[in-house]
């Protein structure tokens, strides 16, 4: 059985990302994961120095093993001025840090895995949130994830996806295709 790890970067609790993963997960058995409700630090650079990186006091850890105990990896995100939250940003940019982690072997453990992208947005996300899909692609590129695709809502206001009938048609096709997993 496939595991599938939804991580939504969405600061806003049912949000539009939020209500747009849920038409498309709908009726399948998947861990969520709100980044909101960790605490990660942001990364402080440490790739060139000797020793490498120092423990963080932060949530981090947790957020990451719960990432290596899936197999498929949808990351849900509103884009924010035309890219990722925040707290998505935070997460990713942890991945350096996971890359020299000698606990595990993480890009190794990566190239095992599948990964989508889920994003919404409200200024013609159609066409301007097409570069944060392809800063999603290199990112999976760069670890070895498997991409397997996208869906992009448009959406401001809550509530606002759930009227994009595009979205919806398209979050349902996605789940037949993760209900096939």
């Amino acid at each position: 059985m496939t595991n599938i790890l939804l991580i939504n970067g969405s600061s806003r609790e049912n949000g539009n990302t939020e209500q747009l993963a849920d038409v498309m997960l709908k009726g399948i058995s998947c861990t969520r994961m709100n980044l909101r409700d960790f605490f990660i630090q942001p990364i402080v650079d440490q790739r060139h120095v000797p020793g490498g990186f120092t423990a963080v006091a932060d949530d981090y850890d947790q957020v990451i093993e719960t990432v290596r105990q899936h197999d498929v990896l949808i990351f849900a995100t509103p884009i924010y001025w035309y890219g990722m939250s925040g707290h998505m940003k935070q997460f990713v940019d942890r991945w350096s840090q996971s890359l020299r982690d000698t606990r595990f072997s993480f890009k190794a453990e990566m190239e095992k895995k599948k990964a989508f992208v889920l994003i919404c947005g409200g200024d013609d996300p159609y066409v301007k949130g097409l570069p944060l899909i392809q800063q999603f692609q290199y990112i999976f590129q760069f670890v070895g994830l498997e991409y397997i695709g996208y869906l992009i809502g448009k959406g401001n206001a809550p509530g606002d996806v759930l009227r994009d009938e595009l979205a919806i048609r398209q979050a349902k096709y996605w789940n037949q295709f993760f209900q096939s997993l």
